[in-house]
């Protein structure tokens, strides 16, 4: 199967930093560093992604 990576709307594409989230299905969110797309992953349940959003959008 192949993913659908979405880049974190805090990125832009001149910046080095970006951070990716695919769901491939509904128990798991994957996030990975653009950088190193064939690197390693992160799988998360939904739940505990959910509750990391909010602290992730916050003005810097």
């Amino acid at each position: 199967m192949k993913l659908e990576w979405i880049k974190s709307s805090y990125s832009t594409s001149s910046g080095p930093d970006c951070v990716e989230v695919a769901i491939p299905n509904e128990s798991h969110v994957l996030v990975r560093d653009s950088k190193t797309p064939d690197g390693p992953r992160l799988t998360v349940a939904p739940t505990a992604w959910a509750t990391f959003l909010p602290y992730a959008s916050r003005t810097r």
